[in-house]
This record gives structure tokens, sequence and C-alpha cells, in this order.
């Protein structure tokens, strides 16, 4: 039988804080949980980045294959990565950084690209920069705070409208470089890098309940960066006037991505023809992205 060679951890089994009024959770996790979480995998240690996750080992409909280890890692912004974290992405063979924010993005947070030797961190930005307009990013922070499913795919519908560009540069390093690590990122690690991660997952048939899974992982890994978040967050108009809809952006629900998934099939015709349509990639350009992202099982007695 062939198996995750790691155990997901369930969401139902959260030390369970409070919830607001869309059953969201709202309050910190239990920190010895959280620590006990990030020390397996898929989460991958990189000291001054949250969540990063290894794309790997997870199986496919195809039997006896499974998603290629130690290959593709998502992740959190880089730019507070410490020598320690530049060290642990050189131990983990990473040799590509794709960043999927935007040039605003950057100047608003002041988070800009590190210099990490032996690392090529390439801008992949899915929004250009007339997308993060003060008006823009207000009508952005709206959809977040409603905390809907609704208003999700309303979001999810704009980085997939915008990010076919951004998405077939990290599907083309696949194709082109099998044998180079790579991790993509946004600010988060949780919307952009969710929708990306999701793309190359369901491209190799990754079954939805556990692209599903991946994208809740991010409800733990963002715990270590909540108090900054939320820093962050208290500067913008919208949430200083309501702690709760800040609190919401912490949130990264199961059937969010499940809705995702069902938005990628109804509205673009399947993540294949997405690709095809959006990231102007062709079948032969799919097979050897297939192929470099597949590797054999190995059977547990």
């Amino acid at each position: 039988m062939i198996v995750l060679p790691f155990n997901l951890p369930s969401l139902h089994l959260f030390f369970i804080p409070p919830y607001d009024r869309n059953g969201q959770l709202v309050e910190a996790l239990d920190p010895a949980y959280v620590a006990d979480v990030l020390s397996r995998p898929p989460f991958v240690q990189i000291s001054g980045v949250c969540n990063v996750r290894d794309l790997g080992s997870y199986p496919t409909t195809t039997p006896n294959l499974i998603t290629k280890p130690g290959y593709a890692f998502r992740g959190a912004e880089v730019s507070n990565i410490t020598v320690q974290g530049m060290q642990q992405m050189r131990a983990l063979g990473i040799t590509t950084v794709f960043d999927l924010r935007s040039d605003p993005e950057m100047q608003k947070y002041s988070t800009p690209i590190p210099t990490i030797e032996g690392v090529q961190i390439l801008r992949a930005p899915v929004f250009k920069s007339e997308d993060y307009s003060p008006e823009t990013m207000a009508r952005r922070f709206e959809l977040y705070a409603s905390g809907t499913t609704e208003a999700f795919m309303k979001l999810y519908s704009q980085i997939l409208d915008h990010g076919g560009h951004a998405f077939g540069t990290i599907l083309r390093h696949v194709r082109d470089r099998p044998n180079a690590p790579f991790l993509f990122h946004c600010t988060a690690g949780k919307d952009r890098t969710g929708i990306a991660a999701a793309i190359l997952f369901k491209l190799v048939g990754v079954e939805d309940h556990l692209v599903c899974q991946d994208y809740s992982l991010t409800r733990i890994g963002r715990e270590p960066d909540r108090e900054k978040v939320l820093r962050r967050l208290s500067k913008e108009p919208l949430f200083a006037a309501n702690f709760e809809l800040a609190l919401r952006m912490l949130t990264s629900r199961y059937d969010t991505m499940h809705a995702a998934l069902s938005l990628i099939r109804d509205r673009y015709g399947g993540v294949e023809a997405y690709v095809k349509n959006f990231c102007g990639l062709g079948d032969d350009d799919i097979s050897i992205i297939r192929s470099n992202l597949l590797v054999a099982a190995k059977a547990r007695m």
C-alpha cells in the first residue's frame, strides 16, 4: 500500500480557541502544538522564514508515483531570512526563489529582496503595480476581511486572472530545471502561494483533499509571525477600527481551497486548461512538467 511518509496534522485536533461568528479561528494556537507540528514534515525549517513546506511525497492518482520530495517548496516572504536560514536554504539545495509579490507591496511593508549567496531570487509578481493602488488594496482587504468563502473566490479569481505569467514562470522552471530545487512565496505564503501550489499539485494528480489539507496548514505555519502580521494590519484603517477583521486574516480554511479547486474546474476548465490558456504552455510542456514533478513511491508494508 502506498501511503504518505508523514502524517498531515488534523486541524480538528487543534487546541480549540474561541471562534468568530463565521466559525473561524481567531485566537492564538497552543504554542506546544504549533512547535510540534512545525518540527515535522511537510514543514521545513528556514530561520527567518515562516510557513515553509515541502510539496514532495504526496501520492497522486497515478499508481506508485508521488510528488518529488526536496524539490518544490512553498513559504512566506524571505526578507527577514537569517544567516542560519541562508545556510538551511542552501542545505536544502534550493537554487531559485520565486517572489510573487508586487514592487509596491515590498515598498509598502519595507520587505526588500535579500541577497542569498548561491540562490537566485526571481521576481514573478502576480499583480501589476497598478493593482496595488490604495483604492484597490482597500477593496482587496475588504474581501479578505469578510471571511466568507464567496469573498475569497472573488479574490482567487483575481489571482488566477492576473497570475498566469507568474505561475508560468514557475512551471517553466520545473520543465527546464528538474534538478534545481526551488521555493516560491508571496507575503504570507497563503493565497497567491496557495494557488500556485494547487496548480502544481493538480497538474500531477494530487487528490483534492490533500491539496486542501496542505492549504489549511498555513493556519499553523503563520503562527510564529502572528504578532508581526497583526501589527502590520493594525496600520490599515479597515483593521484598526475592527480588530476581529484583522484576526480573520490569519485563517486558512480547508473549504476555501476546496471552493478554489471547484472554481478552477468550473470557470477555467480545469488546471490543465488554465495552464494552457493563461500560462502559455502546451501539451508537451505539461507532459515534461509532470515527469519532472513525479518520482516512484516506495511501498510501506
